[in-house]
């Protein structure tokens, strides 16, 4: 049975918890502080407790007598690229070390700065982490009641750069598909004001010609699935590659789509990979070959550092992070002529 309380009834207090939990108040504080070292009958004992009671700590009350709220702030901007997986690992991280977060969205460069301020002078919150660009002055952010961690992993355009601009990759997928017999390749690119997709059209050009493979050519797109389907109608019958590497998974199931419209089976007549790993590609058919970008460990990278200035403990090393390649049902050996 749910417990549900009119909104003017008295809110209840830690001492009840533990008087129904048979424990002190401390232990219910250690609880609720998520510090550990509690037997697993006694947790059990004071969850049940919370539940029935519908407790609710007053962090109010709390952050004004520990200056401690148990809250840290993330800040988004709205945008394409797949900011829920970047959130869910800071949002993991941040449930380790005992702390809940608060996602706020702010557009707008001006705008977003203005907020990581507000919030980080407001008590409301330990720790603001923005895993969007803020340009902020050399001591801007000293003196604000929490500390301040700014990602670099895009630039003020919300263009992705560092490893997110990473195309190495590239170089693993171009010789795997070498490997199994390919010889023509053709690459969809992204826009070309994205660090990643100048990256990754550099370093496919530079892995054909290095492994003396043929380079059918380079088609500037713009991340669409439009702009795959453009690429594959652009492509001469007789100088059809049997191997394109696609600038994301968006733009590879526009090219499938294209070869469909040409009459081109893929993969017995050309290998198709993308990259992001979209949810839909492992249900499209033929699934989607992609590369696996790990946005979690970036979002656990920089929540870590977060907590690690809140704690004023040094900086935590960043795990290092690992794009992989999944190979799927997009792509195989060349048909035979």
């Amino acid at each position: 049975m749910t417990d549900i309380r009119p909104q003017n009834a008295k809110r209840p207090t830690i001492m009840e918890v533990a008087r129904l939990a048979g424990v002190s108040h401390q232990t219910v504080s250690r609880y609720l502080r998520a510090e550990g070292g509690l037997k697993p009958a006694t947790r059990d004992s004071i969850e049940r407790a919370v539940q029935q009671l519908n407790y609710r700590p007053n962090l109010v009350a709390r952050s004004m007598r520990t200056r401690r709220t148990g809250r840290l702030a993330v800040v988004m901007p709205r945008m394409t690229y797949d900011p829920a997986r970047m959130v869910a690992g800071a949002s993991a991280a941040a449930a380790e070390a005992g702390f809940s977060i608060e996602v706020v969205s702010v557009n707008g460069a001006d705008a977003r700065k203005q907020r990581v301020l507000d919030l980080a002078d407001s008590g409301q919150v330990e720790g603001v982490l923005s895993l969007a660009p803020v340009s902020v002055r050399p001591g801007e952010l000293a003196g604000l009641n929490a500390p301040v961690v700014i990602s670099e992993d895009f630039d003020d355009d919300m263009r992705g750069v560092g490893m997110l601009a990473d195309a190495s990759p590239v170089v693993e997928l171009v010789t795997h598909l070498a490997e199994q017999g390919h010889r023509r390749f053709f690459h969809i690119g992204g826009a070309r004001h994205f660090a990643s997709a100048r990256a990754r059209a550099e370093t496919f050009v530079h892995t054909v010609r290095r492994l003396g493979l043929d380079l059918v050519g380079v088609y500037d797109g713009d991340w669409s699935g439009e702009s795959g389907i453009r690429a594959m109608h652009s492509l001469d019958e007789k100088d059809r590659p049997t191997a394109i590497i696609a600038a994301n998974d968006v733009v590879a199931a526009g090219a499938v789509r294209g070869a469909f419209e040409r009459g081109w089976r893929v993969p017995a007549d050309v290998s198709i990979t993308g990259w992001d790993n979209h949810v839909l590609g492992q249900f499209a058919l033929p699934s989607l070959t992609t590369v696996d970008v790990d946005l979690e460990g970036l979002g656990r990278n920089a929540m870590r550092r977060l907590i690690a200035a809140v704690r004023g403990e040094e900086a935590p090393a960043a795990e290092p992070l690992v794009n992989r390649i999944i190979w799927r049902e997009s792509t195989g050996a060349p048909a035979r002529p």
